[in-house]
């Protein structure tokens, strides 16, 4: 399989940035794309909204199902995919790539930011996943795609920002129990992530990050695309890498992907 055409893609956090750039890459094949998120309102720090991410997706060829969905909301969850599942006819592929950073030390990370990175990053991508499995179970080639680092226990890379560590690891931890769980109905679970930082909105606040020294998000999504039309029962419980994975697809150039090609790149953090 090479196109996502007439599939049913649920991404959360699709409203921009990462989610938005597989949405619309979904989209050119003429795919059914769940928006999942909770901006509703334009906000001046953060652009795009639901309403904007399903225009441009529509745009690009695709059909859009908007929903104002905050991930930390069981009820919420479970009415966005049963809504999705009524309005598209069923949901193919979910996308858990909705996530709260805060990169600081112990000392510096309020328990309300520990508490908001537990429950989107872990709770929500356990959340989403138990709510989408009923329709999955029914999907021909179902996915399940996590925007989550290979797993790790060296000390580096939880000494800066352990409760943010600890977050987005327990979305990476979901992915090698799920696999196996899910092998058997032929639902493929695997993560993916990126070699390098990606010029997003969300990244351009962190301090001393600078565009030129980024990758736009196309590299991920078109990634993820290659992965998505996978058998799926022949490639599941993998972490990926997006540049890895284009390489085995046959891409050779990646200046393309550059925010500003010729300057140094920033590795990604985990790698």
């Amino acid at each position: 399989m090479t196109s996502l055409a007439g599939k049913t893609l649920f991404i959360t956090g699709a409203s921009r940035g990462i989610g938005l750039a597989i949405a619309l890459r979904a989209a050119r094949d003429g795919a059914n794309i769940v928006i999942a998120a909770k901006s509703s309102v334009a906000n001046p720090k953060l652009p795009g909204t639901i309403y904007t991410a399903a225009a441009e997706i529509e745009a690009a060829g695709g059909q859009a199902l908007p929903l104002k969905v905050d991930i930390r909301e069981e009820s919420e969850v479970r009415m966005a995919a049963a809504t999705a599942a009524e309005h598209f006819g069923g949901i193919d592929i979910l996308v858990n790539n909705a996530s709260a950073i805060w990169l600081a030390g112990v000392e510096n990370t309020p328990m309300k930011r520990f508490d908001l990175m537990q429950q989107v990053n872990t709770r929500g991508t356990f959340l989403t996943t138990q709510a989408c499995l009923p329709y999955l179970k029914d999907a021909k080639n179902p996915q399940v795609l996590m925007l989550s680092p290979p797993p790790t226990l060296d000390p580096v890379w939880y000494a800066p920002h352990v409760a943010y560590t600890i977050a987005k690891f327990g979305m990476s931890l979901c992915v090698l129990g799920m696999a196996p769980e899910f092998a058997p109905l032929g639902i493929a679970v695997n993560a993916l992530w990126p070699k390098t930082v990606i010029g997003t909105a969300a990244i351009a606040m962190i301090d001393g990050v600078r565009a030129e020294h980024c990758r736009t998000p196309d590299i991920v999504a078109d990634a993820a695309h290659a992965i998505l039309t996978r058998p799926s029962r022949e490639s599941t419980g993998r972490f990926y890498i997006d540049e890895d994975v284009l390489r085995e697809e046959g891409v050779t150039d990646f200046d393309r992907y550059a925010v500003a090609p010729g300057h140094p790149l920033l590795p990604d953090l985990f790698l």
